[in-house]
């Protein structure tokens, strides 16, 4: 007798771990994207409301549907994901505060609430938050669900920052840098654990890329930008992010290795001690 196939959901779970390696490359892609995303948000916004967001909701879908259907770490599908969450998440925020008239702390309060709720959650349901832990597709639905808040709530704590604080887009684009420095000289200096070091430096990309994709894009009457034009930043945010994507497509050097995946047990959850950004060693 043949051996039977293994189920069509058995063949949908991951095969390997569905998210890159953290190195310096990462974080220069993923500040490039959070840019991009309100540059091209803007833009499109201006050109057509109804344009703008027929291509924020449709590449949101196309992208995750192509993410969802790899069962290891692709880096153009990861990054599209990752763009169109962008430019999607850029619209969530800035949409409800110009059409519902939200303001931009109670925005940005909500969507902090929001995060932490998910990663409760999370957290509750499979033990870690730990990105070496994306082996699942209900991890990977809860990656990709934190992913869009954080890129929503950057953009409410940019523009809070940046108009509602007027500090202007370059300043706030400056305390975004160095708040993303204490969580990474605290895990290198003084042992913060890892995954939270991850995550909020992770969060603080989102304001930091769309201040300065501002800074760049807007007339110096809005925020005191450079006045390049949305246009131009976000076509040259999109040439960096290709050619970045394409090198480490080829290299593969983003690719997490085997050995560096956190243990999952039976149930789901992961052993103590192995819940932080890089799981230590298993001893033989």
């Amino acid at each position: 007798m043949l051996p039977r196939s293994p189920s069509r959901a058995a063949t949908r779970e991951p095969s390997a771990a569905k998210v890159p390696e953290i190195t310096a490359v990462f974080w220069l892609i993923k500040v490039l994207t959070t840019g991009m995303g309100e540059a091209t948000s803007d833009y499109l916004g201006r050109l057509s409301l109804a344009l703008a967001g027929a291509v924020g909701v449709l590449g949101f879908v196309v992208a995750l549907g192509v993410q969802f259907r790899t069962r290891r770490y692709v880096a153009p599908a990861y990054w599209f994901a990752v763009a169109m969450v962008a430019v999607f998440g850029t619209m969530a925020a800035d949409g409800v505060h110009v059409v519902l008239g939200v303001p931009y702390p109670v925005l940005t309060a909500g969507y902090s609430v929001l995060l932490t709720v998910v990663f409760l959650v999370w957290h509750r349901s499979e033990g870690t938050l730990s990105i070496h832990s994306i082996v699942t597709r209900r991890r990977e639905t809860c990656y990709w669900l934190t992913v869009l808040i954080t890129f929503a709530l950057g953009t409410a704590a940019g523009d809070l920052t940046a108009m509602s604080l007027h500090l202007g887009f370059l300043a706030s684009a400056l305390l975004f840098a160095a708040a993303i420095a204490l969580p990474a000289l605290a895990w290198w200096r003084w042992g913060l654990n890892g995954t939270l070091a991850f995550w909020i430096a992770y969060v603080l990309t989102r304001p930091l890329g769309a201040s300065l994709a501002d800074w760049l894009g807007k007339p110096p009457s809005v925020g005191g930008g450079v006045g390049w034009g949305d246009g131009v930043v976000s076509a040259g945010a999109t040439v960096l992010i290709l050619v970045l994507v394409g090198a480490v497509t080829i290299s593969r050097h983003d690719v997490q290795r085997a050995e560096d995946a956190a243990p999952v047990r039976r149930d789901g959850t992961v052993p103590a001690g192995d819940e932080g950004l890089r799981p230590p060693a298993v001893e033989p």
